[in-house]
This record gives structure tokens, sequence and C-alpha cells, in this order.
């Protein structure tokens, strides 16, 4: 039968390593999982976390869980109160105050099951100060604490963390191999896949939530961001500045649908909860809306650099390499107008956007002035207007 550890598309020696550490009894007090963007290391986090707690313990030689109780239902649709998940708040990586939180909360009894997973993202981003508030905690954590650290690779975080962990290699999954375990998985053609995993910056994971979204809401999203950056060429300022508004306003739109699972299902759990478990859960869900909202913008910001990449591609004469195929009229149509010099430069404007976003300027006005830039791109280098963050 299926276990969770089934679900880590495209890393097989992940998936015999944490199921063996399951069955034998020895899960680590604290992982790194090391690996590039897309090599599905949060999803093995959120594996390792419904083995560790599924009440049902070991189901057969293989280690794996059962993975249809409550508690495993809770953990993978990342409701679970006792998996938290921490990314960094500060500009430029983790916060000290976000660290010690954490550390303070790791000091606090289970909600519901019986022990707890942290599972941190970017641990490439702990800087000294943070590391060295969360060291004692990674080193001696309390006996119902599991750590998970996500990083890019081993190199990249700071020795006394990696030396405190069971360091996890996940490979490098190649587009290819990519998209079809996303076609395997969604029913997706394999051009589709291709351009739901390079909308989801390389994550498999996100690429089949992608393609699985109730009445297809991200690949329509997905066609209209095309849309308009076809149309930019001739656009006016008044209609890149609606473009802009409507396509914020378009990747905030699954939020609705994420506060309201949140909401039913703290209702239904308030009458057993105590006041600091649902102040936990409040907080928890707070942080998963600012995540989901991040996740929505980089969508957008992915889905303009790939168009970007498919319309230089074609300018340098290599059109086989094109991606977003249900678009090559217009991604040829801008290729003839746009020399490389200028479509090179709107790329370096979305890189732009998307480290502005990281430091919490308004999205309406990073995505205001990315579709200035690219306008001006598009039109070739001799446009006068010039716009900056």
């Amino acid at each position: 039968m299926p276990d969770a550890f089934e679900n880590i598309l495209g890393q097989p020696k992940v998936r015999e390593f944490l199921r063996a550490s399951v069955a034998s009894g020895r899960v680590s007090h604290a992982y790194l999982f090391a690996g590039p963007a897309g090599s599905n290391k949060t999803l093995a986090a959120y594996a390792l976390a419904q083995a560790v707690l599924c009440p049902k313990g070991p189901r057969g030689p293989r280690g794996g869980r059962c993975g249809d109780c409550t508690a495993c239902d809770r953990v993978m649709r990342r409701k679970h109160p006792d998996v938290r998940y921490f990314a960094p708040e500060g500009a430029a990586g983790y916060l000290v105050e976000q660290i010690r939180e954490l550390v303070a909360d790791t000091a606090l009894a289970p909600i519901q099951g019986a022990r707890k997973v942290y599972i941190i993202d970017r641990a490439d981003l702990l800087g000294t100060a943070a590391a060295n508030a969360f060291l004692k905690t990674l080193e001696e954590p309390p006996a119902d604490v599991v750590i998970i650290l996500l990083g890019r690779t081993r190199e990249s975080v700071l020795p006394t963390i990696v030396s405190r962990c069971q360091v996890v290699p996940f490979r490098h999954i190649p587009a290819s191999e990519a998209a079809g375990i996303v076609r395997q998985n969604t029913g997706a053609s394999l051009e589709t896949s291709r351009a739901a995993i390079e909308a989801c910056g390389g994550s498999i994971t996100r690429a089949c939530e992608f393609l699985r979204a109730p009445g297809n809401e991200r690949l329509r999203f997905r066609s209209r961001v095309l849309e308009v950056l076809a149309s930019l060429r001739r656009a006016d300022d008044w209609d890149v500045i609606g473009y802009a508004a409507e396509m914020v306003t378009a990747s905030k739109l699954p939020l609705d649908v994420v506060r309201e699972g949140q909401e039913a299902e703290l209702a239904e759990n308030a009458d057993f909860l105590a006041k600091s478990a649902i102040r936990q859960i409040e907080a928890r869900n707070k942080r998963q809306i600012t995540a989901k909202s991040a996740e929505c913008l980089r969508q957008l910001t992915a889905i303009t650099a790939s168009w970007l990449r498919d319309v230089l591609a074609t300018s340098a004469g290599a059109p086989e390499l094109v991606i977003n195929v249900d678009a090559r009229a217009a991604v040829a149509d801008a290729a003839a107008l746009a020399d490389e010099a200028s479509l090179a430069r709107a790329l370096a404007a979305v890189d732009r956007c998307e480290e502005a976003l990281a430091y919490n300027v308004s999205p309406e006005t990073c995505i205001d002035v990315l579709l200035f830039e690219i306008r001006e791109a598009l039109n070739g280098s001799g446009s006068t207007h010039q716009h900056s963050l």
C-alpha cells in the first residue's frame, strides 16, 4: 500500500532513507534537507511530520504510516497545529526575534499530538545572530520535538547549524523528468506540465497543486498573464496601470479560499481548544496567508520571466526552446521587434521586482514598474520612459 513517503516525487533514495528511519525508530531530533529549489524538500518534511505524528504507529516493514487518519490528513493539508512552518520574515533573512519566538514555542506542550515538528525553510538565510539564538535548542530540543531545516546546499548553511543536524541530500531533478512526474500525477499534457513547473519556480509539488486548483483557476490566471504580456507593446500608460492592478488582484484571489478553510477549521475545533492553543492556530494561519500571498506573487513573476525567456530564445534563433508553446505566436511577434539586450534588461527587471517584493515594497508598485519596463523592452531600446522602484 502507498504511504506518505510515496509522494516525495523524484527522490527515491530520500524516500527509502526516511522509511527506514521511521521503521527502525531512529528518527533524529534535527535534520537538514539540502537540495535545489524544486527538489521536493518541503513535501518530504511534511511527509516525515505525518509519519512522526500518526497515532497508529509504523505499518509494515517499510515503515510507512496509515495516511488515512485525521492526524495524517491534517498534516498533509498543512492544518495540523503541532506542525509549525517558518520562513524568513526579514528582508535579508531570519529575524532574531523570529527565532526566539520559535525557541520559546518548543517549550510548550503539543496541542493535539504526542510530538511537535518544526519545518524551517531557507535555513541558508539563518544569519549568525539568528543562528546563535537557535543553537542550544537545535542541539538539545525537548524530547517531543523534531526540527527539519530546508536549505539549498549544505555549504550555504552555517557550519554550526550543519554540525547539529543529520543531513539528507536531495538531487536535482532534470526538467524533462520533472515534467513527466507532473504529467503522471495530474494527467496534464507534457507541455502544460512544463509550463506549470516554470510558473512554480521549478517545484514539482507546487506545479501539481497549480494544475489541480479548483476550476482551473491558476491555469486561467497564467493565460491572462500571458495575454497581458502580449498586449503590453501596444498599451498606453493607463492600460499598463490597469494591467498591473488586475494582475495583483488576480494573484490574491486564492487567498479567499485559504481564509475560508482556516475559519471553518477554527470554528470546528474552538470548543475543544484552550485559548492559548487558539492563539497559536491563529498565528499559524496568519503566517500561512502571508506565505500563500508571497507564493502567488512569485507565480506572477515566474510566468513573466518564463515568457520573456521564450521571447529571448526566439529572438536568438532558438524557438525550439520555447516553454509556453500555447503562446508561441505572441512570442514570435514580440521577438520580431525586441532586441536581445532589451530583453535581457527586462529579465533583470523581473529579478529587481522579486527582490523589492521580498523587501515588502507594495505589490502594486512593484508590478506597475515591472510592466512599464517590459513595455519599454518590447518596443526596443529607444524608449524615453524611465521607471525605478
